[in-house]
């Protein structure tokens, strides 16, 4: 778990990336390409996004995505889906 100084205060996208800003002053950015429900969305689906967890996540409730610090500490891109043979 993180750390009360890896709360999340501020999150946005800019074009390409994620940009978080934590309680300890870090700011860490994530290419969009990591994320592909974030690279699709609109820019305004993009800029609805809400802190949650307490501030150790970020949620779009338009495009049904969720970020935590953990994995953008870790640099985490989404799980990729595989197509399952049929």
């Amino acid at each position: 778990m993180a750390n009360p100084g890896e709360r999340i205060m501020r999150a946005s996208c800019n074009e390409d990336s994620v940009v978080v800003e934590l309680a300890d002053g870090r700011t860490l950015s994530a290419p969009l390409a990591w994320y592909p429900r974030l690279l699709h969305a609109t820019p305004q689906q993009r800029s609805s996004c809400v802190i949650a967890g307490g501030g150790y996540g970020i949620h779009w409730p338009e495009i049904d995505e969720d970020l935590s610090v953990d994995g953008l500490l870790r640099g985490a891109p989404a799980p990729r889906v595989s197509a399952k043979a049929s």
